[in-house]
């Protein structure tokens, strides 16, 4: 009727439609992230049919920005690959391409500064703040590098954002900002909250600061707080620790601490879904949910995973000591009441998102060894 193609707000409303008639269905009913990938495909291929949406990133293809974009719209979208910042920027300015998504922060440079002063040039919706220090055990020598990294990135997004009269973030919290639980089942008011690790730390101070920003300047929030993360793309962690020891010393596999370190593994495509899923359907002025997976996959059992998938004989040997290095939770557990509640459950267990990730880095040779 001449309007324009890609209404997301209509889509959103068809699609919660959808999932109440599949909850009202005589039989037993998808599960929620199945209807929405389906239906996500399905809402791209029709634009795709009427007009192709031309989604700008930052590539080449293969990126995260990449990954995102076909995540969000679906693979029926022409997602066009810019080598700058300022070419995305202009690009959807121009009305050659009709969205773009850029990084404003990166795990290995903090701050991406060019990104900030396009803030006064081009204007925004929303923040969706997913950079921090990745690597949570190295801060233990040098804190500032999670009071840079996790922390101040925080702020000065919070303050970006300020300037610039941005009223949304996403923020990508963590379970480690609960602390040492001792294995307890953990919902969202759990506390005293003392966190173990100085990114919990970090974690837990933006948390802080983006509820005074809340508060003090009229910004909407969305916090999910997820564990531990694994599946394509990623470059480090214990996984890719245990590929590198067997292909060094295919014979023995040293463990640290004593093996019964136990976590929920979360495949990183169901996170994404559940981030825009918390996003599109709570609507308070602070959202903030626990994302994960019922149930956990202890060390030992990802280390038999990973000599079973390689196909050696190797035994394993233990450091000792209940915990792999200083600032470690070796036992934690969600309560995911408030997210189901909501809607959304992850489409895998640990075990599969574990064992799926360990086939993606040997497939890939991930661990360029």
């Amino acid at each position: 009727e001449g309007g324009p193609v890609f209404r997301p707000e209509r889509e959103h409303a068809v699609l919660d439609r959808l999932l109440r008639l599949n909850h009202e269905s005589n039989g037993e009913p998808l599960p929620d992230d199945h209807v929405t990938r389906i239906w996500r495909e399905i809402f791209s291929s029709s634009r795709a049919l009427q007009q192709p949406l031309r989604v700008a990133f930052l590539g080449p293809e293969g990126t995260f920005s990449h990954m995102a974009a076909l995540d969000c719209l679906g693979h029926g979208i022409n997602a066009v690959p810019h080598e700058n910042f300022d070419a995305a920027f202009r690009s959807v300015a121009g009305g050659s391409c009709d969205l773009g998504l850029v990084p404003l922060e990166n795990s290995l440079h903090g701050s991406i500064g060019q990104s900030f002063d396009l803030f006064s040039e081009y204007g925004f919706d929303m923040v969706f703040h997913l950079a921090a220090n990745s690597d949570i055990a190295s801060s233990h020598a040098n804190p500032d590098v999670d009071l840079d990294a996790t922390f101040l990135t925080t702020y000065r997004i919070l303050k970006a954002m300020m300037k610039h009269q941005v009223k949304k973030i996403m923020f990508a919290s963590t379970s480690a900002i609960y602390g040492q639980t001792g294995g307890a089942e953990v919902n969202e008011n759990y506390g005293p909250l003392f966190p173990a690790s100085h990114y919990g730390a970090g974690k837990l101070a933006s948390e802080a600061f983006i509820a005074s920003f809340v508060e003090n300047y009229g910004i909407k929030a969305w916090i999910t707080r997820f564990p531990n993360v694994c599946g394509e793309r990623t470059t480090h962690g214990i996984l890719h620790d245990f590929v590198k020891k067997l292909k060094k010393n295919p014979n023995e596999l040293e463990v640290l601490g004593d093996g019964k370190q136990a976590k929920p593994y979360l495949y990183v495509k169901d996170l994404v879904e559940a981030i825009l899923f918390v996003c599109r359907n709570s609507h308070e002025r602070i959202n903030f949910y626990n994302v994960g997976v019922e149930g956990q996959t202890s060390v030992t059992d990802i280390a038999h995973m990973v000599i079973k998938a390689m196909g050696l004989p190797a035994k394993i040997r233990y450091t000792g000591g209940d915990r792999g290095w200083i600032g470690d939770v070796p036992k934690f557990a969600y309560n995911l009441n408030k997210i189901h509640a909501l809607g959304w459950k992850a489409s895998i267990t640990s075990d599969q998102a574990v064992e799926k990730a360990i086939r993606h880095i040997l497939e890939t040779d991930a661990c360029s060894l």
